[in-house]
């Protein structure tokens, strides 16, 4: 599961790119990045420095049909604050994946029309 990483204001964040089979969607999740050490999993990429934790934003963005909508559900017994760059940046990340589902889609369905 491909993940990207954020630094913000001394806290680090993570969007993870999954596929829900469930839902039949994407699923693009927001967490507060923890430090790998912490994570205490062996099989950690080497590189990283911080792994995602626990999400607290997940949106799901449908694959199969274009006509359904993106839905954000929120994650958190807690209440948490979210810095503007940081949920820009977390829907910079859904908007491109809306965009490769729909291309995805659209490449697809030509080539079944022909």
């Amino acid at each position: 599961m491909p993940w990207e990483l954020k630094e913000h204001a001394g806290r680090h964040y993570a969007v993870l790119f999954h596929y829900a089979l469930p839902d039949d969607a994407w699923a693009v999740e927001l967490s507060e990045a923890v430090p790998a050490a912490a994570t205490g999993t062996a099989n950690a990429d080497a590189t990283a420095s911080h792994l995602p934790g626990a999400a607290f934003l997940v949106t799901h963005v449908p694959d199969e049909d274009p006509d359904l909508q993106p839905t954000v559900r929120v994650w958190s017994p807690h209440e948490r604050v979210v810095p503007y760059e940081v949920m820009r940046w977390y829907m910079e990340q859904v908007a491109d994946q809306v965009e490769r589902c729909r291309i995805a889609f659209e490449q697809g369905e030509t080539e079944t029309v022909e």
